[in-house]
Order: structure tokens, then C-alpha cells, then sequence
């Protein structure tokens, strides 16, 4: 029987290198989200999560295994911006990063205990939740913060169960997103913090998504796996 998968984010950069990788097992019966693969679903809407949820459950025959969380955005929100302005962009960034993250999480795990079936949840979150990141991303950091809190608190909640959850913590990853941040904070200084010497490939993520997805042993389950090039170690 083929594990039926739902990525969100599957346009580009992390999420588009596991589309590729998870597309090439037989095994495996992918949905993607995203405006130019899968189904198209806007985050900042607050209708969209439970929509794609119920889209992709359609498209998979009425059968959810795994939910792969990954799309997100990294957007500056400056101290100074006016007052109004900056709490906008706080809350666009907890809708798309978290608060989705989280509908989809809550449907995941309702679908499964209906189904007495068990599941897999892999939330791909960031160095950033631990290390936090620059005056102008406070919003993206607490977000990536409170995916890592939701995931442990998820597989404390219904191992039992057997749902399982993961979650990722990339640092500089070669996506647009990573490539024109290097370019801003003058690349060369950026990556002398990285012991590694380079930024991760969307493929080394995508490895580490499709292992928890489908090969993670269930001991593994609240795991949070770093790979940022040893930039930050706990």
C-alpha cells in the first residue's frame, strides 16, 4: 500500500527538492501545495489550511498518512516601521508559518484518530527557534519557535496513538529565499559562522524530511533534527 503524503510548500527551494525526492519512490503517492505545483492555497487567508486539507484528502482517496508542514515566509518586519505596520507583519508571518501550520497539525491528527490509523507529521522549522535571528525577524523566529513547541507537544500528546512528529531545523539553506539573504548581510562574513563553510542544499533537507516521513523508528518521535553546518549546536 502506497503512504499518501501532503507537502505544503512544494514550489520551491526545500519543499520542491523533497516534492522530487518523495516523487521518486513507488511507494509513495504525493500532494503538493503551492502556487505553481500541487493545489494553490494562500496562507494568509484563514480559510485556505482546512480548503487544501480537504482538497488533498480528495485528490488521495480519502486518506492522509504523512503531512509534511513546510511552507513559510521570511519577510523583514523593522523595529522602526510604524507601529500598525509592524504588528501587521508580525501576524502575517504567525498566519503562514504557525497558525497554518497548526490547522493543518489539528486536521492530521483528528483524521488519524478517526481512522484509529496512526500518522506522521514532519514540520520543517529553523535554526532560528533556537538561535534566533536579526532585529527585523523577531516574528519569523518566535514562529519557527512555536512550530518546535507545537511538534514535541504533538508527540507527547498521541504517540500512543501512534501519530509521530518531527520536526526539522535548517539554518542558511541555497533556496531564493537563503540566496538573496547572504547577498544582504555580505555573504563571505555570513558563512564564516558556519564551520561547514557553505549554506545547506534544498537536497540534504529533503533527505532528512523523507527519512522522518517514512523511515524514522517511532522512538524517534518529538526529535528535533539540526542541520545548519554545526552554526549552532545544542
Amino acid at each position: 500500500m502506497k503512504t499518501h503524503i501532503l507537502l505544503t510548500g512544494s514550489s520551491r527551494g526545500i519543499g520542491a527538492a523533497t516534492a522530487a525526492l518523495l516523487g521518486e519512490d513507488d511507494h509513495v503517492l504525493l500532494v503538493g501545495q503551492g502556487t505553481r505545483s500541487g493545489i494553490s492555497a494562500d496562507f494568509t487567508d484563514p480559510a485556505a489550511p482546512q480548503a487544501l486539507w480537504a482538497q488533498a484528502l480528495d485528490a488521495l482517496g480519502g486518506r492522509i498518512d504523512v503531512l509534511i508542514n513546510n511552507a513559510g515566509i521570511f519577510e523583514a518586519n523593522p523595529l522602526d516601521a510604524a507601529h500598525d505596520d509592524w504588528v501587521d507583519g508580525w501576524e502575517r508571518t504567525m498566519r503562514v508559518n504557525l497558525t497554518a501550520s497548526a490547522e493543518l497539525c489539528r486536521l492530521a491528527v483528528r483524521h488519524w484518530q478517526e481512522r484509529a490509523s496512526g500518522g506522521r507529521i514532519v514540520n520543517v522549522a529553523s535554526r532560528a527557534a533556537y538561535r534566533g535571528d536579526s532585529p527585523a525577524h523577531w516574528h519569523y523566529a518566535a514562529s519557527k519557535a512555536g512550530m518546535v513547541g507545537m511538534t514535541k507537544s504533538i508527540a507527547r500528546g498521541y504517540a500512543a496513538q501512534g501519530i509521530l512528529a518531527f520536526a526539522i531545523c535548517p539554518g542558511f539553506t541555497m533556496t531564493g529565499m537563503a540566496e538573496d539573504y547572504l547577498e544582504s548581510r555580505g555573504g563571505d562574513k555570513l558563512l564564516a559562522d558556519i564551520p561547514l563553510g557553505r549554506v545547506a542544499m534544498p537536497e540534504e533537507i529533503a533527505a532528512i524530511a523523507k527519512f522522518c516521513a517514512l523511515d524514522a523508528p517511532p522512538s524517534m518521535t518529538g526529535a528535533v533534527l539540526d542541520a545548519n553546518g554545526a552554526s549552532y549546536v545544542r
